[in-house]
C-alpha cells in the first residue's frame, strides 16, 4: 500500500526516468550497431563528415588545414598551417551529445511535431557548433599548445554541454508538456 502511494507521487519523474533511460539505451544500441558496421579499426562516416566540414570551414575562412586519415587507425589527423595539431576520433563527432540531448527532449515530450522540430533543429545546431569547436580548438592548439589540457578538457566541453543545456531549458519552458500556459 505504502509502495503504491509512492509511485503515484513519483510518477512523473518515474516515467521522465524510464523514457529517458530506455530512449539513450535504444539509440546509444542503434548508434553502436552503426559504428560496429564498419569493422575493427575502420572510421564511420559520420566522423569523416565532421572532419570535412571542419576543413571546409577553415578554408572558408583562409586558413590552411588539411585532414589526412590514418589507414592503421581509426583518427583523422588535423594538420593546421603543416603542423599536426589534433586527431578526430569516434568520440569528436557529437553523435553521443546529440543521443543525450535527444533522450532529453523525449523524455519531456510535448506534442509530436513541435517535438520532432526540435530534435532535428537542435540536433543540427549541435552538430554545426561541434564542427565549429573543433575548427577553433585546431587554431588555439596551433597557437597555445601548452593549454591543451584546458582548451579540450575544461573550455570545449562546458562550451557544447552549455549548449545542450539551454536547449534543455529552452524545450521545458517553451516546448514541452510541462511548459507553462501563461508566458
Amino acid at each position: 500500500m505504502i509502495l503504491k502511494k509512492y509511485f503515484i507521487l513519483y510518477k512523473p519523474f518515474l516515467l521522465f526516468l524510464t523514457t529517458f533511460f530506455f530512449t539513450y539505451i535504444v539509440m546509444t544500441v542503434l548508434y553502436q550497431e552503426y559504428l560496429n558496421s564498419f569493422g575493427e579499426n575502420k572510421l564511420d562516416s559520420i566522423t569523416r563528415m565532421v572532419a570535412t566540414n571542419t576543413s571546409q570551414l577553415l578554408h572558408f575562412f583562409g586558413f590552411d588545414f588539411s585532414i589526412e586519415e590514418n589507414q592503421s587507425h581509426s583518427f583523422i589527423k588535423l594538420i593546421f598551417n603543416q603542423k599536426y595539431v589534433a586527431r578526430i576520433i569516434e568520440g569528436c563527432n557529437a553523435v553521443s551529445v546529440i543521443i543525450l540531448f535527444v533522450s532529453f527532449v523525449v523524455s519531456f515530450s510535448g506534442k509530436l511535431k513541435p517535438t520532432l522540430l526540435f530534435i532535428f533543429g537542435g540536433s543540427l545546431l549541435i552538430y554545426v557548433l561541434n564542427v565549429i569547436r573543433i575548427a577553433l580548438l585546431c587554431v588555439l592548439m596551433f597557437y597555445f599548445q601548452k593549454q591543451e589540457k584546458f582548451l579540450h578538457g575544461v573550455l570545449f566541453p562546458l562550451f557544447i554541454y552549455g549548449v545542450v543545456f539551454i536547449l534543455w531549458v529552452i524545450w521545458v519552458r517553451k516546448f514541452s508538456k510541462y511548459a507553462s500556459k501563461n508566458t
